[in-house]
Order: structure tokens, then sequence, then C-alpha cells
């Protein structure tokens, strides 16, 4: 089984998946350690993913595994094959706190927190997926061992799909 975790920038996919007992693929580590990768966008300070080398390198490196489930962690997991996808969420003022917290700069951590607030992965996760295989953790308020045990019921078939249960429009209008 393909798990892709998934959510913006600071929701805590690293945390939660440290906490899992599935093998995980850091995808963002492999999109550096194996160049995959088109361009540099300085702007953001971050790289452009060729998603389709990815994806191929995920498929060859998964053929050679007997692991019953591999969890695929990644702002971008959700833009690749997967079973079921959990997607983290948190309140933006808080994301946007954490991510300021972790060295991000004010633009970049404004334009993450808009974009959890706009539901952009959730958006993402369905139109590619569907309803019926997405999830979704607030992780707002949640330890970190909380979000790893919610996502280990998403795997074990614990947890019903949950697209669209968490809004944080809000934000955009207080």
């Amino acid at each position: 089984m393909r798990v892709a975790l998934t959510g913006t920038p600071g929701t805590g996919k690293t945390t939660a998946a440290a906490r899992l007992p599935y093998e995980v693929v850091h995808l963002n580590d492999v999109v550096r350690d194996h160049d995959l990768w088109t361009e540099e966008d300085t702007d953001r300070g971050s790289l452009v993913v060729d998603v389709d080398a990815l994806a191929a390198w995920i498929d060859d490196h998964l053929a050679r595994r007997e692991d019953d489930v591999v969890v695929l962690e990644s702002h971008l997991a959700h833009l690749l094959d997967a079973d079921r996808v959990v997607v983290l969420r948190c309140r933006p003022d808080v994301l946007e706190t954490r991510l300021r917290e972790r060295g991000e700069g004010s633009a970049k951590a404004a334009e993450n927190a808009e974009s959890e607030a706009l539901d952009v992965v959730l958006s993402e996760s369905v139109q590619a997926h569907g309803e019926e295989q997405v999830y979704e953790v607030d992780t707002t308020d949640r330890t970190p061992d909380d979000v790893a045990a919610a996502v280990r019921a998403v795997v074990e078939g614990d947890r019903d799909p949950s697209a669209g249960t968490v809004d944080f429009t809000d934000y955009l209008h207080p």
C-alpha cells in the first residue's frame, strides 16, 4: 500500500512520519539526492520538481521492496500514485508561526499560510485521487504522537475518508 503523507510545509509531515512504524520515503530528499528537478526557483528558495522523473524513481524503488506499507512524505506526495492520501492541516496563523520559528522568511511563511487557508493541497489531493481516498488530519492542537496515531488509523482502515472536514476560511475573512 502506498500512502501519500502530504500537506502545506509546516503542518508536521516529517515529524509525524518519524513516529510511524512503516517505511517512509522523504520525497524532498529523493529529489535533491537524485537530481529530480528541472530548475531552481530563486524567488522561493526551492527546486522545481520533475514530477514524472520522481514518479519513475518511486516506481523503480518500490518495485524492489517487500514492505506492506510505504509512506511517501512531502508537500508533493499527493501528486504521485497512492492508495490513500493523508493531508495534514494546521490553522494558518499557527502554521505561519511554525514556519517563521524554523527560519522561513515572512513572505514565504505568509504565502504558505494563505495556501493552507485556501485548501490548496487538499484540493489538489481530491482532484488527483477522489474524495474517497483523502483523509484530513488537523495538527493544530495535536501532539506529534497523536498525529502519527491518526495516520496509522488511516493506514489500518480504522478511519473514514474525511476530505472537506477542516475549514480555515475564517483566516481569510476574520
